[in-house]
């Protein structure tokens, strides 16, 4: 799945070599961390956060089949 999100995120932005995702886990989900530079913030979510929406998307319908719920988080890099 963090491999998923990486690609999908680095072809969308101009500082590819700065993506990263982390993940944690609990006893109900796993968050994946998303950051980018802060000059890509706005191209990750997008016009009214239509980008993000659809990264999300893509990521729950790939983890459909995962008994715990699956949540993408974007954070900016320094």
């Amino acid at each position: 799945m963090k491999q998923l999100i990486e690609t999908i995120v680095q072809a969308l932005v101009d500082h590819p070599e700065e993506v990263s995702v982390t993940n944690s886990e609990d006893e109900q989900s796993i968050t994946y961390e998303l950051s980018v530079h802060k000059e890509d913030i706005g191209k990750v979510i997008g016009k009214q956060g239509r980008t993000i929406h659809a990264i999300r998307t893509v990521v729950y319908a790939a983890a459909a089949k995962q008994p715990k719920r699956v949540i993408v988080r974007v954070k900016e890099k320094g």
